[in-house]
C-alpha cells in the first residue's frame, strides 16, 4: 500500500495514504459533533464528572473532535508498531507502516510459519493498545478536573484503545485476532491447512460484519467487511500456492535456453515487429554475442517508435535495461511473488555469470500449480519426473 512517506522510526518507513487525509477529519467531525453522548460515555465506563456544558461550548466541540481523531490514529500508529517490533526480533523484514482509510497496516515481507512467532506477533499490537488504554486512563485520573476538555481526550483514547484492542481480537483473518487463531490451529496441523480453516472463518465473519453493517446503514462496517473477505481469501490461496510450490525450483519448471526465442540487439524494430508476427510473440530476452542477458524488448517497446522510424531504430535503442532475473535454485513460489512485486508476467533466469539459461512466466507456474493439484497436491520435486516435460505456455 503506497503513501506519502514521513520518514523512518526503528529503520521502518511511516508513510500516509491519501485515504487517511480523507478519513481523519470524518473521524474528527464525528467526535466533534457528538461530544455530549460521547462524555456520558466515558463519565459511565471510567467513573468520570466530565461537564458536558464545558465541553459543547463554542468551538470547543470541533477542536476536541481534531484532538481524539489525532490521538486516536496514534494509537493505531503504536498499535503497528506493537506487530512491527516483535516481528524484526524474528528477523522479519517491515515493508512499511501505513495509516489509510480504515486505520493502519503493518506490510511484512513475509509472515513466520513457526506458529509462536506468528502468534506473538499477532498478539502484541492488541496489547499495545491495551497499554495504551490504560496509560491513558491512569492520565485521565491524575489531570485535574478544571482540565475537562484535557480529560475528555484522555478519556477517550482510554476507551477506543481498549475497544480497538478487543475489536481486533475478534476471529476476522486477518486480522490479529484471525492470526492468532491461525497460529492456534497451525500447532497441530499443516501451515496452508491451517490457514484455509482460519480463511474460512474469517470470511464467515466478513459476511456477518457486513450484514451489521447494511442494517446499521454503516458504510464504513460495509467497506471492513468487503476489505476482510477479500484479504482472507487473497491469504488462503497464497497459502496454498505455497504449500503446492514447496520443493519445487524455478529450473524444474522453466523454460529451457534451448528452447528460447531471443532478439539480437542490432536488430531493427521492422525485423522485431516482423518475428513477433511470425512467431506469436509479444516479448523477447536481448541477448549479446556472448549470451549473456542484457534486457528485454516487448511489443509496448516497439510501437513506442513511429512507422517511418522502424528501420533506423534498434532492439538497443527501446529495450528495457533494467530487468529482474531469478536463478534457477530459487523456488518457484518466490518467482511469483517476484512476478507479483514488478508487476510482469515473466522472468529471465540467468546463471551466476548472467548467463541466460531459460525463462520461467506466470502460464509455467500455473501450469506446473495444475499438475501438482491434479496429482493430490504433492510438489515430490517435479524435476524427478516431469522435468524437460512440463508443459510451457507461452
Amino acid at each position: 500500500m503506497r503513501g506519502l512517506r514521513l520518514g523512518r522510526v526503528f529503520g521502518i518507513p511511516v508513510q500516509l495514504n491519501w485515504t487517511f487525509l480523507l478519513i481523519l477529519p470524518i473521524f474528527a467531525w464525528i467526535i466533534g459533533s457528538d461530544i455530549d453522548r460521547l462524555a456520558d460515555l466515558i463519565n459511565t465506563v471510567l467513573g468520570g464528572n466530565l461537564a458536558v456544558e464545558t465541553l459543547t461550548a463554542g468551538i470547543t466541540p470541533w477542536l476536541l473532535g481534531i484532538a481524539a481523531a489525532i490521538g486516536l490514529f496514534g494509537g493505531v500508529l503504536l498499535h503497528e508498531f506493537g506487530h512491527s517490533l516483535v516481528a524484526m526480533r524474528y528477523d522479519v523484514e517491515i515493508e512499511s507502516i501505513t495509516l489509510w482509510l480504515l486505520g493502519g497496516v503493518a506490510s511484512f515481507k513475509q509472515i513466520p510459519e513457526a506458529w509462536q512467532q506468528e502468534f506473538n506477533i499477532a498478539i502484541a499490537g492488541p496489547l499495545v493498545s491495551v497499554v495504551v488504554g490504560g496509560l491513558s486512563y491512569l492520565a485521565f485520573l491524575v489531570v485535574p478536573g478544571g482540565l475537562d476538555p484535557v480529560r475528555f481526550v484522555l478519556g477517550y483514547l482510554a476507551v477506543m484503545n481498549v475497544g480497538l484492542a478487543l475489536f481486533n481480537m475478534l476471529p476476522g483473518f486477518p486480522m490479529d485476532g484471525g492470526r492468532v487463531l491461525r497460529a492456534l490451529l497451525a500447532r497441530n496441523r499443516p501451515h496452508a491447512r491451517a490457514t484455509q480453516l482460519a480463511s474460512e472463518v474469517g470470511k464467515t465473519f466478513a459476511f456477518a460484519l457486513g450484514l451489521l453493517g447494511l442494517f446499521a446503514f454503516s458504510p464504513l462496517l460495509i467497506l471492513l467487511a468487503f476489505f476482510i473477505y477479500i484479504a482472507a481469501s487473497g491469504e488462503a490461496q497464497q497459502s496454498t500456492l505455497k504449500a503446492a510450490f514447496e520443493g519445487v525450483t524455478v529450473g524444474d519448471i522453466m523454460t529451457p535456453g534451448e528452447e528460447l526465442l531471443v532478439v539480437d540487439p542490432e536488430t531493427t524494430i521492422t525485423d522485431l515487429l516482423n518475428r513477433m508476427l511470425t512467431e506469436r510473440h509479444t516479448g523477447y530476452p536481448v541477448v549479446d554475442s556472448r549470451g549473456e542477458l542484457i534486457g528485454m524488448v516487448t511489443l509496448d517497446h516497439a510501437r513506442s517508435v513511429k512507422d517511418v522510424e522502424r528501420d533506423a531504430y534498434t532492439v538497443d535503442d527501446v529495450m528495457e535495461r533494467d530487468i529482474t532475473a531469478i536463478a534457477p535454485t530459487a523456488d518457484a513460489f518466490t518467482a511469483l511473488q517476484a512476478m507479483q512485486e514488478h508487476g510482469v508476467g515473466r522472468l529471465p533466469v540467468v546463471d551466476e555469470s548472467e548467463t541466460l539459461i531459460g525463462i520461467v512466466s506466470k502460464t509455467d507456474l500455473m501450469t506446473a500449480f495444475n499438475i501438482i493439484q491434479s496429482r493430490g497436491g504433492s510438489a515430490t520435486l517435479i524435476g524427478d519426473q516431469t522435468s524437460g516435460e512440463m508443459p510451457s505456455l507461452r
